[in-house]
């Protein structure tokens, strides 16, 4: 937002406040939704008139959609695809001591168990 920080946003909006004074805020904050409204109104009939005069190739500006580039949007995507059997084979572990065990209560059947141990965190 042109290089505007959120501390220099307010004293801008604070120092408008006092500019402008309260008895005419009122008045420029109905011009501002008007020009949003318009605004709004514009950018609907542009999208509108756009599907209109693309027909079916409208539906393909779709894979020129830069927000399906949004880390955010890859990464949730990816946490939601099927997770890798535990089946597989483990990785391959560097030298050193063996990991420590784990000591389960006896009703759960299993003792000893090996602390999991993943050489691409350490």
């Amino acid at each position: 937002m042109l290089n505007i920080s959120g501390e220099e946003f307010l004293i801008l909006v604070f120092v408008a406040l006092v500019l402008i004074g309260p008895e005419r805020l009122p008045q420029y904050a109905e011009q501002l939704a008007r020009l949003v409204k318009t605004l709004r109104e514009m950018m609907a009939g542009a999208k509108t008139s756009l599907k209109e005069e693309l027909g079916d190739d409208y539906a393909e500006l779709a894979k020129f959609d830069p927000r399906q580039y949004d880390p955010r949007r890859i990464v949730r995507e990816a946490l939601v695809e099927d997770i890798v059997p535990a089946s597989r084979p483990a990785p391959a572990r560097r030298p050193g001591p063996p990991p420590a065990a784990v000591s389960m209560p006896p009703e759960t059947g299993q003792a000893d168990l090996p602390v999991p141990f993943d050489d691409e965190a350490t």
